[in-house]
């Protein structure tokens, strides 16, 4: 089924890109977040998720 279908070097190379880019990304970010000192985990795991106001949603009709 796939065998007529023509890949041009350059889809080859921007499919190429595009995985490098975006796994380094992933592998500059989960490394940042293992080295991440024990104060700055304790500080981030204690911030408040919970809005103190009354309203927590912008669309009043939705419940």
């Amino acid at each position: 089924m796939f065998h007529r279908l023509l890949f041009e070097d350059y889809a080859t190379l921007c499919t190429a890109a595009a995985f490098a880019v975006s796994a380094t990304i992933f592998l500059a970010i989960s490394w940042r977040a293992l080295r991440m000192p024990r104060e700055q985990t304790n500080r981030l795991a204690n911030l408040p998720f919970t809005p103190d106001t009354a309203h927590t949603r912008h669309d009043e009709r939705a419940q």
